[in-house]
């Protein structure tokens, strides 16, 4: 967290603080300084020592690294003296996940990841720029009330990045796009992109499949090795025995991970990859010896068995062949009705909402059996996987052969001999569709409340092969909260030099990649176990970038990420993969889901009986409460609009009910969302 302001600003910078507007001395609570005045940062929060690194050339030159990162120190340094001259890709181009700032002079560079799991935030305060890594901060320092403008963006369209845009929950306050920096001169704001994105006239050059996928494997293999080489942290030492208890379950009974390494095992591809390049590494990648199980150095490999929910057998039976292997310690953790979705809906306030809310208990009791550092597979079915709308790419570059296995999977999955016409003149359609004309149909389609449920795989697919389509909370909006987004997006369409420049496959992965990597920091800090770090190597950049070369015609294919993930492993010496290994299981997920609703249903009807986003304009409390007891009954809703209803209003009286400030120094009122939520009939476009 930092600002930047010009010297005669209303704001006197210092090491201490800033001057704010009633002459009060203000700097961020549990922060570290790491350079002061006149353009001040500070790392806040709990920070490792060696996730700080700050590097210094003079007294004007210097650059700060925050998180996982790769590079050596000597490299910092040779990437400080590079980004001296205006250039800022290389500084994105370490391996790990991290935040750089560089301060060349008074001009100040902070880099946003491409994913957007790290993401950065800024608001115009005091004359100058306040920037940060959390929008909660600023929001406290300039006071700012909620953009209802954005929350109904959020529930109507949220993949849609035209009507997003860079807002956040609080008005003023502003996000960097994933692939983008934010730059400050004295205060003044630049948003620059560092990232080339796939032009929309040219194609790309065809990619050679194996060069491609063998990228994929180095960067994975670099992404986990920073992870393995970085100083191995030990939690708290554990305080004593419990009668009745092992070390395993006082460490989860107390909050405490396991010291040292480990990796979710659920059995799938992603996990079960990282895990076994994790364990199969030069090194020791386990847990720390003396410290912990007494497994030695063996990678501690954590599966979830959802007693409640059965339709994972197979899955399970996979992750236990897997943790056989000899340099992996195996933990199985069961849960019951206690660790449905919904169940226990009590948590921390987090950054921003996402629909991951509804089940942090559910992944808490699993991370809290898990490593000190602790590796996720979150993020592998984004950057590896086609978006239907890829298909519509294939047409625009005439490769429509590649078109015929992935249309062959849909019509068998249906049954159906129209479905390969179907999804070809879908594609066709969106091939042929301008952005601007994809972005003024969905707007007309929110005005006119017309909101398909598409059935199926194939239904799917033929909603998804659109530029921009509504979000499954759309249709429990009141009328007014829709129109709403319906002008954002018609205002995102007239503005000058419309569009994204990329192919419409290419741009709604990336729209799906960001959603999905803002609702995993959500994740994150609402499931947090104190002293553990998550690693979701799939997220890094330079994974990210190596997953975006695979050609289309690969990427297509039936059971690709599967196929490309086998690979990874076969060039990293691991081959004996145990039968069906990575067969797809959405089924689970979704059973547990309806299970958690069904048996909630009672405690979620109460929250909506008076519920915010009804005083917001955004709902009507008794139409959601329909839905509810429909879903509950068995009825086919869309279960993802609901977790996106019920994890706002969760999270907006978890705003409301919040004590203090982010700040010292402040005076009591310098706290975000100061009025509260307010009847907003006729003016939810405050914030827009």
């Amino acid at each position: 967290m930092g600002w930047s302001s010009t010297a005669s600003g209303a704001a006197t910078l210092g090491s201490a603080g800033a001057m704010g507007y009633d002459g009060e001395t203000v700097h961020p609570v549990g922060s570290q300084l790491l350079w002061g005045d006149p353009d001040p940062l500070w790392a806040v929060g709990d920070w490792r020592p060696d996730e700080v690194r700050v590097i210094k050339a003079d007294a004007q030159n210097r650059i700060a690294v925050l998180g996982t990162c790769g590079a050596t120190d000597e490299e910092l340094r040779l990437g400080l003296f590079t980004a001296r001259g205006g250039a800022l890709r290389h500084l994105t181009a370490w391996s790990g996940s991290y935040t750089a700032v560089v301060q060349v002079g008074r001009r100040v560079t902070v880099c946003g990841d491409l994913a957007g799991a790290r993401p950065v935030f800024h608001s115009p305060w005091a004359g100058g720029t306040a920037y940060a890594t959390a929008a909660l901060p600023l929001a406290d320092l300039i006071e700012a009330n909620l953009d209802y403008g954005h929350l109904a963006a959020l529930l109507a369209a949220p993949d849609v990045p035209a009507a997003v845009h860079d807002s956040t929950p609080y008005e003023g306050v502003r996000r960097i796009p994933p692939g983008h920096a934010l730059i400050l001169r004295t205060g003044a704001r630049e948003v620059a992109g560092y990232e080339q994105v796939a032009s929309l006239a040219v194609a790309a050059p065809s990619a050679d499949p194996d060069s491609a996928v063998d990228a994929v494997r180095d960067a994975l293999v670099e992404a986990v090795r920073a992870r393995l080489s970085a100083p191995r942290h030990v939690p708290d030492i554990d305080p004593g025995p419990v009668p009745g208890m092992g070390p395993a379950e006082r460490r989860a009974a107390r909050g405490m991970p396991v010291p040292g390494i480990g990796a979710d095992l659920s059995g799938g591809p992603a996990s079960g990859t990282l895990a076994l390049l994790a364990a199969g590494l030069p090194g020791m990648p386990g847990t720390v010896l003396g410290h912990g199980t007494g497994a030695g150095e063996r990678l501690l490999a954590v599966t979830f068995n959802d007693l409640a929910v059965g339709g994972r057998e197979a899955e399970l039976q996979r992750a236990g062949t897997l943790a056989a292997n000899p340099r992996l310690h195996h933990v199985v953790v069961t849960g019951g009705e206690e660790t449905l979705p919904y169940a226990d809906l009590d948590g921390p306030l987090t950054d921003e909402p996402g629909p991951s809310l509804i089940s942090a208990a559910r992944h808490r009791a699993r991370l809290a059996a898990g490593s000190a550092d602790h590796f996720t597979g979150y993020g592998a079915r984004q950057v590896l996987d086609a978006h239907p709308a890829r298909l519509a790419d294939l047409l625009m570059d005439r490769k429509r052969r590649h078109l015929v296995r992935p249309v062959a999977a849909l019509a068998k999955a249906d049954g159906s001999v129209m479905v390969p016409a179907r999804v070809y003149g879908a594609a066709r359609r969106l091939a042929r569709t301008p952005y601007r004309a994809g972005v003024e149909s969905l707007a007309e389609r929110l005005l006119r409340r017309r909101f398909d449920d598409p059935g199926g795989a194939v239904g799917a697919s033929l909603a998804a092969l659109t530029w921009a389509r509504p979000g499954p909370a759309a249709r429990w909006l009141t009328g007014e909260a829709l129109a709403e987004v319906s002008v954002l997006l018609q205002g995102s369409a007239n503005r000058s030099g419309v569009g994204p420049g990329q192919r419409p496959g290419d741009y709604r992965a990336r729209a799906v990649l960001a959603r999905h990597a803002a609702d995993l920091r959500v994740l994150e800090q609402a499931a947090e176990i104190r002293s553990q770090r998550l690693h979701a190597p799939f997220l890094d950049n330079q994974v990210v970038r190596a997953c975006r070369d695979l050609p289309e015609a690969l990427r297509v294919q039936p059971g690709a990420r599967a196929a490309i993930l086998r690979t990874v492993l076969e060039g990293a010496g691991v081959t004996d993969l145990p039968p069906g290994w990575g067969a797809p299981s959405h089924a689970s997920s979704a059973a547990a889901t309806r299970t958690g609703l069904r048996v909630a249903a009672d405690d979620l009807i109460s929250l909506f009986a008076t519920p915010l986003l009804a005083q917001a304009g955004l709902v009507e409390a008794r139409v959601v409460r329909k839905a509810l007891r429909s879903a509950a009954a068995g009825e086919p809703l869309p279960l993802d609009g609901l977790a996106d209803l019920v994890s706002l209003e969760l999270w907006l009286r978890r705003l409301l009910s919040r004590r203090g400030t982010c700040w010292t120094g402040t005076p009591a009122r310098a706290r975000a969302v100061p009025a509260g939520v307010r009847p907003m009939r006729g003016a939810l476009a405050s914030g827009a």
